[in-house]
């Protein structure tokens, strides 16, 4: 079963006081990125994968959506999506994506938002969704970069030049690893970004970008600290049709 970190007490609260917890879509800078990936979705039936508080599953259906499918492993995260909605066409379900059961040819779209990096069967999970997509849907997912996911100690070091570096260790060996990020014990899954690729294709879907994510000059002259995102990527984002 996926690692349920959200609903761990000292998770959740650190959790629900970042800034894309309180402010939604547009406080995370990666969004922009994601959002012209994604299709025209008036019509659409789409299942977000780690909906979380359901921003996305709300915006969905604010640009037309004919119905909106949002799954996390999380009921903290789960009771929070469901008190900030009214909308019928919005269900949330409490489902593990390790386990992923979806009906063939159902969605347009399936979207997902940093949570592919703690599912451990990545194909399965992969697999169900191109069963659940009708032909020619969508992928658009992100996911915790690789160099994110493979660090030697967490955090920054400085080398001899005083120039800020990101150590990694073994980038090469893929599994689980463990973190303290909000609170101890954090497991995310490590594999290589040509894993992610290799295996979108091999499941037969057709990618259309692949993304190392960096801010834009706009978005680190309104937000100066977000320059330190340049010196590696914080995010993978990847888009593919069935």
């Amino acid at each position: 079963m996926t690692q349920n970190i959200y609903d761990n007490p000292e998770f959740f609260e650190g959790y629900s006081r970042l800034p894309r917890s309180v402010a939604g879509l547009e406080a995370a800078p990666e969004w922009p990125a994601l959002q012209a990936l994604l299709p025209d979705l008036r019509g659409c039936k789409v299942v977000d994968l780690g909906c979380g508080y359901g921003w996305f599953c709300r915006w969905a259906r604010e640009q037309g959506s004919a119905r909106v499918l949002g799954i996390d492993v999380s009921e903290r995260m789960l009771a929070r999506a469901r008190a900030e909605t009214t909308d019928a066409a919005i269900s949330y379900v409490r489902a593990d994506m390790e386990r992923l059961d979806l009906p063939e040819g159902s969605f347009d779209l399936a979207y997902s938002s940093l949570a592919q990096h703690y599912v451990a069967d990545l194909a399965g999970l992969l697999a169900a969704v191109r069963r659940a997509l009708v032909a020619g849907g969508r992928l658009v997912f992100s996911v915790e970069h690789p160099i994110f996911t493979a660090p030697a100690k967490p955090g920054w070091s400085v080398d001899a030049q005083g120039r800020k570096t990101w150590p990694i260790d073994g980038y090469l060996l893929e599994g689980p690893r463990q973190t303290d990020w909000l609170t101890k014990g954090v497991v995310k899954q490590h594999r290589t970004l040509a894993t992610y690729v290799t295996l979108l294709q091999r499941l037969g879907f057709a990618l259309s970008h692949v993304e190392e994510w960096g801010p834009s000059d706009e978005q680190v002259a309104a937000r100066p600290a977000l320059a330190d995102e340049r010196q590696r990527p914080p995010f993978l984002i990847v888009a593919a049709r069935k």
